[in-house]
């Protein structure tokens, strides 16, 4: 399958996330957007710190779906997805969605992103939208610099995949089909997970390191050439100081927030009890991550705060 790329792009979400990658969007192609968030100072100020002439502000979901062809999201959680796509009256497909594309990036449940993509496929009066859910990991970092990995829930023999590709390169540069729908979910709660685990042990054993004597720079890149070694421990290591480019170092501002880890922490276990997957280490590592969310100082802070926590 072959198709022009899309001259006008829509795009609902400019948090941490969606905002880097809808810049990289502008900067590596000669498209325009349409943009909608529910925070309207953000709207505002990616207007003015765009490109002239190249973003308009859409007043609802549903005028960006009725202005592009193809359409992008990245919202927080399952419920955010579902208001974003299917409220009645302002929702993407509140409009006619014949022919439209769209790439949901958001780490949700699977069987919301389902229940969604099912909808959007049922949703074309004329011929089929499309919908795959296609899930992001990097960091703000990684967005910022056009460095993430998508994680597509199609299948590699799907003709759609060029075009995608196409389009998801001006953002990442690793473009994963894992299979097919909810299976770009189902990668990125596993990522996720694993994430999360090696953070929480990183932080410990930097702890217990420490304590014992030893300089964080000079354990971090003794871990770093033995079997220990992780990125999390070489790109942004958990104690201030150690990466001194990463927000580890920056007082923990911007990054992946720790109440979202948690979120996804609860994905994986959830989505683990549903087939049956054992994970031993599941219910210390969320544990820790929910107190860190739920203490003041460090709610808001990236998630890598687990080690101050």
């Amino acid at each position: 399958m072959s198709a022009a790329f899309p001259k006008r792009f829509g795009w609902v979400g400019l948090g941490a996330m969606g905002w880097p990658m809808a810049t990289q969007l502008l900067e590596n192609s000669s498209s325009n957007l349409v943009i909608f968030d529910v925070e309207s100072s953000l709207l505002q100020r990616f207007v003015r710190e765009a490109p002239t002439g190249r973003v308009e502000i859409a007043s609802s979901a549903r005028q960006v779906a009725e202005e592009a062809d193809c359409i992008i999201t990245i919202v927080p959680e399952g419920k955010h997805v579902k208001e974003v796509y299917l409220s009645d009256n302002t929702g993407l497909l509140a409009t006619n969605t014949s022919g439209k594309l769209f790439i949901d990036c958001s780490t949700i449940d699977i069987r919301t992103s389902v229940e969604v993509g099912e909808a959007v496929a049922s949703s074309g009066a004329e011929s089929l939208a499309r919908f795959y859910d296609c899930p992001v990991s990097g960091g703000t970092a990684g967005a910022a610099k056009g460095a993430i990995t998508f994680m597509i829930g199609m299948a590699i023999e799907d003709p759609y995949l060029p075009f995608l590709r196409t389009i998801l390169l001006t953002m990442g540069k690793s473009i994963n089909p894992m299979g097919g729908k909810g299976l770009g979910l189902a990668a990125k709660l596993s990522n996720n997970y694993l994430s999360g685990v090696i953070a929480l042990a990183t932080s410990e054993a930097m702890n217990l390191g420490m304590k014992l004597g030893l300089d964080p720079k000079v354990l971090s890149d003794c871990l770093d050439k033995g079997t220990a070694a992780n990125w999390v421990n070489s790109s942004v290591n958990p104690v201030p100081g150690v990466c001194p480019d990463a927000v580890t170092s920056k007082n923990y501002e911007g990054g992946f927030k720790v109440q979202l880890m948690e979120k996804d922490m609860k994905l994986a276990a959830e989505a683990a009890r549903e087939v049956g997957a054992t994970l031993v280490l599941g219910e210390s590592a969320i544990e820790a991550y929910c107190s860190a969310a739920s203490d003041p100082r460090y709610r808001d802070k990236d998630s890598r705060v687990v080690y101050k926590w």
